[in-house]
C-alpha cells in the first residue's frame, strides 16, 4: 500500500510538471472534470508577486521631541536610537534595494547628539551612497547655523513644520518650546537655506485650530519649493486610543473642511495637498528599529527589521501602495542639483 501511494504521488508530480511546461506554449489539455479557465500571463503573475521598490523612504530614527504637538502621530513611545554604524548598514541595504530618496524625521531629528547624528547620516547618504536626494523634516527649533556650515552641502531639502503664522495658534497646537517664536525662527531658517544652497520646504497639518486661517501671503513670501498640506490623521496607539500618548480627536477636521482650506489657497503654485487616504498607504515609513510600519488598519503595525530579514522580506508587510505613491506625485524633482533654483 505504501509503495502504491508513492507511485501515485510521483505520477501526480510528473503530470503537474508536464502541464506547467506546456502552459507557455498556450496548449490546452482538457482533462475529465477540469473546467477551462483563463490563465494570466506568467510575467503578470510575477509582477504582482514582486515586492515594491523602496524608491523613497522616510526613516524616523528617533521618537524623542522637544515639542508636544497635540496631533503628533509618531510619539515618544521609546527612547531607542540605533547605533550610527547599524543605521548606516541599513541605509546601504535600502540603496542596494533601489532607494533613491531618504527623508530623515522623528520625533525631532536634531535632538540626537545636537544634530550630529542626522548630520553624519546625511553626509553618508550623499557622499558614500550617492543618493539623488537627501532630506530632513524638522520643527527647526534646534538647528544652528554651524550645522549648515558643516553638513549643508550634503542636504537637498530641509522641510520645516509650520501649521500657523499666528503664535497663539502654535501654542494651542503645542508647536512651541519656551518663549522662542516659531514663525521668527522659520524666517531665519529660510535665510540659512538660501545661504547654503538647501531647498526649503514647509509642511503644515491642517486641523481644527488653523483650518480657517489664510496663509497665502506668508507662504508666497517664504517661497518654498513645496508646501505640503496634510489633513490631520488619527493613528490608533499614537494619537488615539487607550495606549496613545496624544488625544488628537479635538484636532480632526472633515474632508469638506480640508477641501475648503485647499480651495482658499489654490493660487499658491507650490501647494501639494495630501488627504488622509493618500497619507495612510503611500509612504514607506521606517521606525527607530528599521521596521516598516503598516498603517492600513489605522494603527502602525511593524514588520521585522530590515537589519534582521533584509529589505525584500520586510517590505512585503509594509502595506505600501506604490501606485498611490506615484499618483500623489511622490516622485518629483527632488535633487537640488536638478532644481536650478535662485538660492
Amino acid at each position: 500500500l505504501s509503495v502504491g501511494r508513492a507511485v501515485l504521488a510521483a505520477l501526480r508530480g510528473r503530470l503537474g510538471a508536464l502541464c506547467w511546461s506546456l502552459a507557455p506554449l498556450s496548449l490546452s489539455l482538457p482533462l475529465p472534470g477540469w473546467r477551462d479557465s483563463p490563465r494570466r500571463p506568467q510575467r503578470e503573475q510575477e509582477w504582482d508577486d514582486a515586492p515594491p521598490t523602496p524608491t523613497s523612504v522616510n526613516y524616523h530614527f528617533t521618537r524623542q521631541c522637544n515639542y508636544k504637538c497635540g496631533f503628533c502621530f509618531h510619539t515618544a513611545k521609546t527612547s531607542f536610537v540605533l547605533p550610527l554604524e547599524e543605521a548606516k548598514r541599513g541605509l546601504a541595504m535600502l540603496k542596494e534595494a533601489g532607494m533613491e530618496k531618504i527623508n530623515f524625521s522623528g520625533g525631532e531629528p536634531f535632538i540626537q547628539d545636537r544634530g550630529e547624528f542626522v548630520g553624519e547620516l546625511v553626509q553618508f547618504c550623499k557622499q558614500e551612497l550617492e543618493l539623488p536626494s537627501v532630506s530632513i523634516v524638522s520643527n527647526g527649533s534646534l538647528i544652528r547655523k554651524q550645522w549648515f556650515q558643516k553638513y549643508g552641502e550634503y542636504l537637498d531639502i530641509l522641510a520645516i513644520s509650520c501649521d500657523s503664522f499666528d503664535e497663539d495658534v502654535n501654542v494651542l497646537i503645542g508647536r512651541r518650546q519656551g518663549k522662542k517664536n516659531h514663525v521668527e525662527n522659520l524666517h531665519k531658517l529660510r535665510q540659512w537655506c538660501r545661504e547654503y544652497a538647501v531647498a526649503f520646504k514647509i509642511n503644515s497639518v491642517i486641523n481644527r485650530f488653523n483650518v480657517e486661517e489664510d496663509m497665502n501671503e506668508q507662504i508666497k513670501a517664504l517661497n518654498p519649493v513645496r508646501w505640503k498640506v496634510f489633513q490631520c490623521l488619527l493613528i490608533e496607539g499614537e494619537n488615539s486610543g487607550e495606549d496613545a500618548l496624544r488625544e488628537a480627536e479635538k484636532f480632526v477636521i472633515s474632508d469638506e473642511d480640508f477641501d475648503r482650506f485647499l480651495d482658499r489657497h489654490k493660487d499658491v503654485s507650490c501647494l501639494v495637498p495630501e488627504s488622509n487616504q493618500k497619507m495612510r498607504d503611500s509612504y514607506l515609513i521606517l521606525d527607530e528599529y528599521m521596521r516598516f510600519l503598516n498603517c492600513r488598519n489605522g494603527r502602525k503595525e511593524p514588520s521585522k527589521s530590515i537589519l534582521d530579514v533584509g529589505v525584500e522580506a520586510a517590505i512585503k508587510f509594509s502595506g505600501f501602495d506604490e501606485k498611490m505613491f506615484l499618483k500623489r506625485g511622490g516622485k518629483y524633482v527632488w535633487s537640488k542639483a536638478d532644481m536650478k533654483l535662485d538660492w
